[in-house]
């Protein structure tokens, strides 16, 4: 399961890097979206995908049972999740104004804008 995984992450990223060196904003958004999930099933792969049910320690036991994977990635990766969220939704509005501005998305076109 885990070389499936690795496999995904490493076809989200490179989808994630070639949409970055596109010309159009909207694929460079894209990519960063792409990307930002990459990092965040590598993060929770990492971590080991366990075999148990929950994450939950039982009121007489000192830890996680054996075969359950780590809380604390899961708790970064829901962090990273809502992160990624926020500055998608920045870069979208950034976008969104950009194009109002100069009525172009094209980043060639905007590089020789002035203003």
């Amino acid at each position: 399961m885990e070389v499936f995984i690795a496999i995904m992450v490493g076809c989200l990223a490179a989808c994630g890097t070639r949409l970055l060196l596109q010309r159009s904003l909207f694929r460079v958004l894209i990519g960063l979206a792409l990307i930002a999930q990459a990092a965040n099933v590598l993060v929770f792969t990492a971590a080991g995908l366990g075999k148990g049910d929950t994450s939950v320690i039982g009121a007489d036991a000192k830890a996680l049972p054996e075969g359950h994977p780590d809380p604390l990635a899961q708790a970064l990766v829901l962090t990273a999740i809502v992160i990624s969220f926020g500055v998608l939704a920045f870069c979208l509005v950034l976008l969104k104004r950009t194009h109002r501005r100069t009525a172009d998305a094209d980043l060639d076109a905007l590089a020789q804008t002035e203003s």
